[in-house]
Parts: C-alpha cells; sequence; structure tokens
C-alpha cells in the first residue's frame, strides 16, 4: 500500500475495481450468489456490532439530538436528489432514453445507504454516531418516501406496495448489532481500542462484499448487454456529472450551516448516496410490467461510482485528520 501510495494511487480503490471485475468475470449465481448474500449481511451486521462496541453511549446520545444534521441529511436525500433527478429530464431522448430517464429519476427517489455511508464517514474521521442516525432515519423514512414520491412524481401502476420485512431486516442487521455493541463496550473497549486495525478490515470488507454482490447482479440479469456500448458510456457521464453536483451541494451546505469538520464529512457522505439494497426491491414492486432491468440500471452504475469516489474522499480526508 505504501508502494502504491507514492503514485498517488489508492489500494481501496484498487480492491473495488478487483471486486468489479471478478464479479464481471466469475459473478456468484444461483447457490454462490445467496452465500455471497448471507455472507455481505453478517459482515455488516458485525460491522454494525463494532461499531456499538466503538461508540461511547454519550456520543450515541449526542448523535440521537443532532437534529440539524439529520434534518440536513434527510434534506440532501429526498429534496436536492429529486430536483436534480427532475431537471435531467431535458437529458431525453438525445443522452437518455425514456426507460433510462426514469431509472435515473428513480434512482434520485431511493433512500441513502447504511452501512457504507457509515463505513466511509468511520473512514473519514468524521461524526459516526450523527452518521448512524442519520443514515438509519433516512433508509427507514425511505420505505415509505421512496414510493409516495415515486407515485408522485412517475407514471406507474399506482400501486405502491413495500414490503413490511424492509423495516424488520433494517432493525435486525443494524440496529439490534449495534445496541448489542453497546451492551458489551465495556468487555471489549480495551481490545478495540488497542487493535484498531480488525475494525478498519471489517469497514473495507463490507463494502467489497457489497460491490461484488451489486455487480454479480447485474452480470447475472445481463442488463449490460441490453444497450450499446456508447449509451453506456453517456449513461456513465450523468450519473458522474449528478455524484458531482451532489457532492459539492452537500460540501456548501454543511459549510453554510457552520457544521464542523466532523458534521460536514457527515453530511456528504449521508446526504450523497443511494441504496442500491433498497432500490432493487422497491423497483420491482414499482415498475412491475416495465423493463425494470434497465430501470435499476442507473442505480446500479451511480452505486458503483459512488462508492469509488467516496473511498478516495474518505481515504483522503482521513490523511488530512487533526
Amino acid at each position: 500500500m505504501r508502494f502504491l501510495s507514492k503514485f498517488y494511487i489508492d489500494g481501496f480503490i484498487l480492491s473495488i475495481l478487483a471486486m468489479v471485475l471478478l464479479a464481471s468475470i466469475f459473478p456468484a449465481r444461483d447457490e454462490a450468489a445467496e452465500v455471497v448474500s448471507w455472507l455481505t449481511k453478517v459482515a455488516i451486521a458485525f460491522l454494525f456490532l463494532l461499531y456499538g462496541a466503538r461508540l461511547a453511549p454519550k456520543e450515541a446520545i449526542a448523535g440521537l439530538k443532532h437534529w440539524r444534521l439529520h434534518l440536513t441529511v434527510l434534506a440532501c436525500t429526498f429534496v436536492l436528489f429529486p430536483v436534480i433527478g427532475l431537471a435531467a429530464r431535458v437529458l431525453v431522448p438525445h443522452v437518455l432514453t425514456s426507460d433510462l430517464y426514469t431509472g435515473v429519476l428513480f434512482l434520485c427517489l431511493v433512500p441513502s445507504t447504511v452501512q457504507s455511508s457509515i463505513a466511509f464517514t468511520s473512514i473519514a474521521k468524521g461524526n459516526v454516531a450523527g452518521a448512524i442516525v442519520s443514515a438509519t432515519v433516512s433508509n427507514l423514512l425511505g420505505v415509505f418516501l421512496t414510493p409516495a414520491l415515486v407515485i408522485l412524481l412517475m407514471n406507474t401502476t399506482g400501486q405502491a406496495r413495500v414490503d413490511p420485512s424492509a423495516v424488520v431486516d433494517i432493525v435486525l442487521q443494524l440496529l439490534v448489532p449495534f445496541f448489542l455493541g453497546q451492551l458489551i463496550r465495556p468487555k471489549v473497549k480495551g481490545f478495540l481500542s488497542r487493535y484498531a486495525e480488525p475494525t478498519k478490515l471489517v469497514d473495507r470488507g463490507s463494502i467489497l462484499l457489497v460491490v461484488y454482490s451489486a455487480f454479480s447482479a447485474g452480470m447475472v440479469e445481463g442488463i449490460w448487454h441490453a444497450m450499446s456500448p456508447w449509451r453506456i458510456l453517456l449513461l456513465a457521464l450523468v450519473c458522474c456529472a449528478i455524484l458531482g453536483i451532489v457532492l459539492v451541494s452537500t460540501g456548501f451546505i454543511g459549510e453554510a450551516a457552520k457544521f464542523d469538520r466532523a458534521d460536514r464529512i457527515t453530511v456528504v457522505f449521508c446526504g450523497s448516496k443511494k441504496s442500491l439494497a433498497t432500490g432493487l426491491p422497491m423497483a420491482t414492486v414499482l415498475f412491475a410490467g416495465h423493463p425494470v432491468g434497465l430501470i435499476v440500471l442507473p442505480l446500479m452504475m451511480f452505486h458503483q461510482i459512488q462508492l469509488i469516489t467516496c473511498a478516495a474522499l474518505a481515504q483522503r480526508w482521513a490523511r488530512s485528520a487533526p
């Protein structure tokens, strides 16, 4: 890693690209996909167990009380993004097809990621407690807000049904491990303070598993072969532009709100993410009878771009942390 840093090459970004390449050549199928899915869930649950064990209760309570931060993140997720999505309508039909624009608008309506938002905030030395609350609230509210926004802004079947198990999954996979971590904190906090490397490995390892799992799903569905390379390139540029606008906007909003460095990092990482894990199941229900593969392609592409870009940002801020 030190050798690569001399050439301004980040080893974590290379690891993400390696997962993309691995999923392209050897995508997880059938039983293997189920195994990868369960491994990802276990890794994320263990990550939140470590977050709970590492976070002092006072910091967790402070995170809950920081309402200005949480409202700012929610506004970025469910106001700023939809406005950008609506403005992207001007790109039809020369840059985006009608189905691809539907996908771009849909990606702007899904909630923020939880795991990667918090992991990148942790890597960058941001406000982890605030990120846990903001990202989790965004994901929970998104179960209800995303279908409502889809009905309001799109022509769908009008029957937005979201499986209640999505809420149960968030509670069981994220909140329960976090509170268990809080309970065992008195016994393990000394070990975690002496050995920070295991937590760092879980941070990065869980993200790599998410990348491999998501990209494998796209390869198995064959959605990359449904368009010309030129159209895929244009879509990638649109996703990059959306992410760039949001990253600049969230940075400016954090400054304008006079947040400290840790909170500004939280706004950037929690306010700029979109959840593939939440978006894919919703799309299957909301767009029944439509080309779901093409509609979710922008979200899948944006997901990969945001991980690579935010990995670079997190590493950069970690190096400049006081």
